[in-house]
């Protein structure tokens, strides 16, 4: 697998874990009351994106195209995905058993969005695996 490929995978990776810890943050601020954890993963939220956009390799190797492709797939695995999956689980479990809050629905979609990414991750090691003992398969013949 090239480098290339590597570095977006841990990028798109890296990049679901952000964004999940911006998700929980939410939460654990609603059910706390305060603003304070959701405060602090905005602020490691935005020092990551100001570190991306102004160091140079890093803003260079964000611009490939694999990158993008992996951060659109993550982004379906993590957004997309678990946004359907929450709203239709929810509209079941109000209808069978009992209304759920917006604190209660949060915590679904948290849910759902650590799953995809979970998902996301086996996945890309998935792939891995297989590429190295395609690798391994070709060297040996």
């Amino acid at each position: 697998m090239p480098k290339v490929r590597q570095y977006a995978d841990l990028v798109a990776t890296l990049a679901g874990l952000m964004w999940l810890v911006v998700f929980w943050s939410i939460s654990i601020s609603a059910h706390l009351g305060s603003i304070e954890p959701f405060l602090a993963a905005l602020l490691a939220l935005g020092s990551m994106i100001l570190v991306s956009f102004v160091h140079r390799p890093i803003r260079v190797l964000l611009r490939r195209y694999h990158v993008r492709k992996r951060r659109t797939e993550m982004w379906m695995h993590i957004l997309a995905l678990p946004l359907t999956l929450a709203f239709l689980i929810a509209i079941v479990i109000e209808i069978l058993f009992t209304p759920l809050d917006g604190e209660q629905k949060m915590l679904l979609f948290n849910a759902m969005a650590t799953a995809g990414w979970g998902v996301f991750v086996l996945t890309l090691l998935v792939k891995w695996i297989m590429h190295r003992l395609n690798r391994r398969r070709e060297a040996g013949v």
